[in-house]
């Protein structure tokens, strides 16, 4: 009697630390993907599509500055 409890008690040990063992995951988030990019008297203009949050970015690069202030929410 006591074997067969011994042994019930290891195989629900066992269950549970391969349960737990596999609750772990990745947090991995994709990256920000370019749509395309244009240029007119030394501005430039990037577009970027963030999966994650439905959103378009636009960013602007003038000379040395870089603004990637603008944000469009997708339906």
């Amino acid at each position: 009697m006591k074997g067969l409890v011994a042994v019930a008690i290891t195989a629900v040990a066992a269950g549970y630390g391969l349960h737990a063992l596999a609750q772990g995951r990745f947090d991995v988030r994709p990256a920000l993907a370019p749509i395309g990019t244009s240029s007119s008297n030394g501005l430039s203009f990037a577009w970027f599509y963030d999966p994650t949050d439905r959103a378009v970015y636009v960013c602007r690069s003038g000379g040395d500055t870089l603004e990637c202030k603008a944000k469009a929410q997708l339906p």
